[in-house]
């Protein structure tokens, strides 16, 4: 079976989709953010959420929410907000395929593209396959870039 086909980048998630969200944020980021000594509350969470929320966009597979991807576009860059994928749906490919989509659009608009990522977060093994470079850090982040 062809999963890229069956994955679907958006719709922008609306005010109904806020539940989910915040679920799917503490279900991947408290362990990451606590081993780097982070201590979030529920409402630094949904802060973080609240966030450029017009930024969001639902990732679904076979008409199921299954994680979310959060960018903004600029005049010469794409920058990755978040990338979180449901631990359900976690290590079957679809972070691979949501980066994949965003790289073949920076790519078509001659866009570099930047994320962070937290230094104790496994997905930054997956960023460096892809091609991201660490061009800076502070103290809970590495700063990346993939450059067109």
């Amino acid at each position: 079976m062809n999963f890229d086909f069956h994955l679907q980048i958006g719709p922008k998630a609306t005010d109904h989709d806020r539940a989910f969200l915040l679920t799917l944020r503490k279900l991947t980021m408290v362990e990451h953010l606590e081993k780097a000594g982070l201590y979030l509350s529920n409402e630094e969470h949904e802060f973080r959420l609240n966030d450029a929320y017009d930024c969001c966009h639902l990732i679904r597979y076979a008409d199921k929410n299954i994680g979310l991807l959060k960018y903004r576009e600029y005049d010469n860059k794409i920058e990755v907000m978040q990338i979180q994928i449901h631990p359900g749906q976690q290590n079957k490919g679809f972070g691979k395929m949501v980066l994949n989509r965003v790289l073949l659009w920076s790519k078509e608009k001659h866009k570099n593209i930047e994320l962070s990522v937290l230094k104790n977060n496994p997905a930054i093994l997956l960023y460096e396959k892809l091609g991201f470079l660490i061009t800076g850090e502070d103290k809970y982040e590495f700063h990346m870039q993939l450059r067109h």
